[in-house]
């Protein structure tokens, strides 16, 4: 055998480590697979999937003077910054629906009623862990998830391994998309939070004209009852909510991936 047929194999290794930077950056912060519960290997392993045909796609090639050097430092910083930025716009649909639900579970009075959530491994509200899971269900659902991977791999050929910075255009639509996750967070808890202020308010006047009530222990288990049917009504209509705010992250995701 020639030793020129021989591979590189340690050149072909590089490449494929410096085709997961992208992938791998968008899956650690994207929802689902960057959930706590999800384990490192399996990431790794989906990363390496997706970004060796990517690689092989876009006909990318090693610094000219290697991994170790001002060249490659930017093109990894370049590759991880497009991933993180993929990623972190898809985890804002889901943060606007944890959102609404710390609204709600502040007007409900349910604020010191937190637990674990999984997907994050931080503490949130009950309301605001039920809002994430649906969330996840309806991303899930709308295969949110096998379009990640499709705006990874078109992300290849509108920003090249090397030419991956993002523009500035990019950027201030981040930020502006940043902006809207506050506005859509008290959107999806606006069936639901406008009305528990009302029936707050209608405690307040109870409390005026009969001052000898207690009401904490009146108003608070009818805040809470509300708040119950409320939610049971008004889950359709936030789900619609969530959904359109999940697409408008993937349409971001998209321009971002695009270069625009």
């Amino acid at each position: 055998m020639n030793p020129a047929d021989v591979p590189n194999i340690e050149a072909i290794l590089q490449l494929w480590m410096l085709g997961m930077i992208r992938p791998g950056a968008a899956f650690l912060a994207a929802p689902v697979f960057g959930a706590a519960n999800v384990p490192v290997q399996l990431r790794l392993v989906i990363a390496l999937a997706v970004g060796v045909p990517a690689v092989a796609a876009s006909g990318m090639a090693l610094p000219a003077d290697g991994i170790v050097s001002v060249p490659g430092l930017f093109f990894i910083i370049g590759e991880a910054v497009i991933g993180l930025a993929i990623g972190f716009v898809l985890q804002m649909g889901l943060a606007a629906a944890l959102l609404a639900g710390e609204a709600i579970s502040n007007t409900m009075g349910l604020g010191f009623a937190s637990m674990v959530d999984p997907l994050s491994g931080a503490s949130s509200t009950v309301v605001g862990q039920f809002l994430s899971m649906l969330a996840t269900a309806l991303f899930l659902a709308a295969n949110g998830h096998l379009l990640l991977i499709q705006i990874i791999v078109d992300s290849y050929q509108a920003l090249p391994p090397g030419h991956a910075f993002p523009s500035f255009a990019a950027i201030g639509g981040l930020l502006r998309f940043a902006s809207l996750m506050f506005a859509a967070g008290l959107t999806i808890a606006l069936p639901v939070g406008f009305v528990l202020v009302l029936v707050q308010m209608i405690m307040g006047v109870i409390g005026r004209s009969a001052p000898a009530m207690n009401l904490f222990a009146v108003g608070l288990p009818a805040t809470l009852l509300a708040g119950v049917v409320l939610l049971g009504m008004a889950t359709p209509a936030m789900a619609e909510t969530i959904a359109r705010f999940l697409a408008a992250a993937l349409d971001m995701a998209q321009t971002i991936a695009a270069g625009r």
